[in-house]
């Protein structure tokens, strides 16, 4: 589904990703995990066309991506949910929704019903602010919008942080619900190890900018865990 293969990035003179190395098979939920820091989010923004590479290759299903601006990358089918969500937060709920839809490439310019069944308290906030939801609220507007654009790929940054324990779990069986259930290939990028255990089958460790761990989230050990991971 996605490979990234040799990906190397910098910001000014600092090299921040060395030679990474992703694949994403079909139908799977990779965690990619790590410490603060360590590049994570470096990635997913370079997989996302944010920020530029400076060698490498990432694809999807065999198109090469790497130099295509990240409205096109959309287009071709990856949803992305940032860090913090990034909603617009003056804007109402059905008006960030709609934002999504500009980016589908089959002209489609009615909010699919599914997001509504998945996001009921979105269809009931419909006029509200987007600034004026709950962080848990937020998050679900912020997968929504994503998953309008009828992604092929989702990347999530973080989906848990800084939302009350019942929604996390609502976003965990979410997640669940559209990787086993929907059939979707999900990316995310978390650090509570309890979530990415529940949400995920793969896991991919970077440190310092570098892959050094990778395997089914089941082989998981104390000795990664101490090793890479533990504050």
């Amino acid at each position: 589904m996605l490979k990234v293969q040799k990906i190397n990035q910098y910001y000014g003179e600092s090299h921040t990703l060395w030679d990474v190395n992703l694949n994403i098979l079909p139908g799977s939920c990779t965690c990619l995990m790590g410490r603060n820091g360590v590049g994570k989010t470096t990635l997913l923004k370079a997989i996302m066309g944010l920020l530029p590479t400076a060698s490498g290759s990432i694809s999807l299903e065999g198109n090469e991506l790497a130099g295509k601006p990240a409205e096109l990358r959309a287009q071709q089918g990856i949803g992305y949910v940032p860090q913090g969500r990034e909603i617009f937060t003056q804007l109402s709920v059905e008006e960030n929704l709609r934002v999504g839809l500009l980016s589908r490439e089959d002209g489609l310019r009615e909010i699919p019903e599914f997001i509504f069944e998945i996001f009921p308290v979105l269809k009931q906030m419909l006029n509200r602010r987007g600034g004026d939801l709950s962080g848990g609220q937020q998050q679900q507007l912020a997968i929504g919008r994503a998953l309008i654009l009828n992604p092929k790929l989702l990347i999530l940054d973080e989906p848990a942080e800084g939302i009350q324990p019942n929604i996390v779990r609502e976003i965990g069986d979410i997640i669940i619900h559209l990787n086993q259930e929907k059939g979707l290939t999900i990316l995310i990028v978390e650090q509570k190890l309890p979530f990415a255990r529940r949400v995920a089958q793969q896991f991919c460790i970077l440190d310092k900018g570098r892959n050094v761990a990778a395997d089914e989230m089941g082989n998981l050990g104390e000795d990664i865990i101490n090793r890479f991971l533990k504050v």
